[in-house]
């Protein structure tokens, strides 16, 4: 199953929920072929669904929401920054770590220094 088709599964019976959006939001973030095999991965994490990933957003929100109002608007940008956090994910334009190469089980000495 590819990251896209994992998201839309994760996405059944949210539909008009703040994780809804989140999901459409990360499904344009992993266009980006190293993001979607990080978050294909991550959505089979407990703790790293939709849900959980839109808590994160909302929680920004009550942080940021100004007394006496009764919303908040989260902009796009900040949101996609949260999301990328959430999952480890490079900023935009930035790619992704370089993960490292498996060991062959030999002592290497460049590693120590």
């Amino acid at each position: 199953m590819t990251c896209l088709e994992k998201i839309t599964a994760a996405q059944k019976g949210l539909e008009g929920t703040d994780a809804f959006m989140a999901g459409e939001q990360l499904k344009e973030i992993c266009r980006d072929a190293a993001c979607a095999e990080l978050v294909a991965r991550d959505l089979d994490v407990k703790g790293m669904s939709l849900p959980d990933c839109a808590a994160k957003i909302k929680a920004y929100a009550d942080k940021h929401r100004v007394k006496g109002s009764s919303c908040v608007c989260v902009p796009p940008d900040v949101a996609e920054g949260i999301i990328r956090e959430f999952y480890g994910l490079p900023g935009r334009g930035q790619e992704a770590a370089p993960q490292p190469a498996p060991k062959s089980g030999f002592l290497d000495l460049e590693d120590f220094l």
